[in-house]
């Protein structure tokens, strides 16, 4: 099996990574441009994501009508995804038809209309996107949270955006945005899977080098001040189920305390995946909330999450609470966990045990072609590549200590904001 790995930067600013992989005949291509819901501004939240979807609207070249048919015929998949650092967009095709992806995106990087009626087709779209998550009781919760812990940092927006921006967003505002990021110096080409690397380099300058650096402008970002007291969420609405979601201020993804905070996460509620492009899950029922909460019948369900992001984020741990239990008696026992972390160091075994689930949820997340083309990409995101290829090693190194550490330094009350999601027949909701 061959690995082999090769890096190198356009003379345009492109970044370009090459990642031969002889397993199967097939290559992903995945482009990656460094803008998402970070670098908006008020009256302009959701941009990044709007003009995401106008790119699926096609250029002269590649008329919108034909680009499903065009990849279909060739048995790939593709799509695109905008988050909080970064937008991406992907093509995983049979190893002889990378042609095809190559000139898709290096034309969509340049050559997307933005045609009026796409514009407006595409509001009433996404506005509708947005009015459906509303009636998703988590992402209500979430929203309202995110907006009492981020109190400057644009990471505080939905990555959709604010229903009152997508009505007034213009069509000079998206194709503005588009010219401004979307240019060979603030993107990231990253390819994996049946090639030859000088081969592949070749196709790739032929088709990405004609076209000129731009001038990138980025947005000063604000940073939060550090929280100082905790914070309180209640957010009432449909539904029959009572939703209970605690956030921290946790790292970003390039500091040692990121790895350390990982194994926390999985020790405390299970290994999960950093990808967003999946992978294989793992049970959490070895985690001691688990233990604590839903074996005890206080919560059907629990989970964490972290993300790797370029600033510090949000850390979120969310119990879907049992219908005889309240909020309060599953925050109850979930701090009696942290507490247990904070007061004392977990032992060795419990240690190496969350290791070994957080190394294997890594594994199953880079297991295939198009996920291994996805690391090389995201990891240059808010890192680099050597992220990647070091995560594995980094967080075998994290001891009893660290975790204590992490506890006592990142799960502190006054750096929390506790949510609660409670369905409007129920009564109470005071925490």
């Amino acid at each position: 099996m061959t690995h082999s790995y090769h890096t190198t930067k356009l003379a345009n600013g492109l970044t370009i990574q090459l990642k031969e992989i002889h397993t199967a005949p097939i290559i992903s291509h995945w482009l990656w441009y460094r803008v998402g819901s970070r670098d908006e501004v008020p009256g302009l939240t959701g941009i990044s994501h709007w003009v995401e979807h106008m790119q699926f609207k096609g250029t002269p070249k590649f008329p919108a009508g034909n680009l499903d048919k065009v990849i279909s015929r060739t048995g790939g998949v593709w799509n695109a995804f905008t988050y909080l650092d970064w937008t991406a967009y992907f093509e995983t095709l049979p190893a002889n038809d990378i042609d095809l992806a190559i000139e898709l995106e290096s034309d969509r990087m340049v050559n997307s209309l933005f045609e009026p009626e796409e514009v407006e087709s595409e509001r009433t779209v996404i506005i509708s996107e947005r009015e459906g998550h509303e009636n998703e009781p988590l992402f209500r919760l979430d929203e309202a949270i995110q907006m009492a812990a981020i109190t400057v940092h644009p990471y505080r927006n939905e990555v959709i955006g604010s229903k009152d921006d997508l009505h007034t967003i213009q069509r000079s505002d998206l194709y503005q945005h588009y010219r401004s990021y979307y240019i060979p110096n603030n993107a990231v080409l990253a390819v994996a899977g049946d090639f030859d690397s000088a081969e592949m380099l070749h196709k790739i300058r032929t088709h990405y080098e004609p076209i000129p650096a731009g001038e990138l402008n980025k947005l000063p970002v604000a940073q939060d001040p550090i929280q100082d007291g905790e914070k309180r969420v209640l957010v009432r609405g449909p539904g029959e189920t009572t939703f209970l979601r605690l956030t921290y201020a946790s790292p970003p993804a390039n500091v040692d305390d990121f790895f350390a905070f990982t194994v926390l996460d999985s020790l405390l509620t299970g290994p999960s995946s950093l990808s967003f492009f999946g992978g294989g899950g793992i049970s959490n029922k070895t985690s001691r909330l688990y233990r604590s909460l839903v074996e005890r019948e206080l919560a059907v369900g629990v989970s964490g999450g972290l993300q790797a992001t370029i600033d510090p984020y949000l850390y979120g741990i969310t119990a879907t609470v049992h219908p005889q239990h309240s909020a309060d008696e599953v925050l109850v026992a979930l701090d009696d966990e942290i507490k247990r972390l904070q007061d004392a160091k977990v032992s060795v075994g419990d240690v190496e045990r969350a290791v070994k689930q957080a190394r294997a949820q890594f594994a199953y997340s880079s297991e295939n072609i198009t996920n291994q083309a996805f690391w090389l990409g995201f990891a240059e995101m808010f890192a680099g590549y050597h992220w990647f290829e070091g995560y594995l090693d980094t967080i075998q190194t994290v001891s009893p200590a660290d975790i204590q550490r992490i506890a006592q330094t990142y799960l502190q009350p006054e750096r929390r904001v506790i949510g609660v999601y409670l369905p409007d027949d129920q009564a109470g909701g005071q925490l």
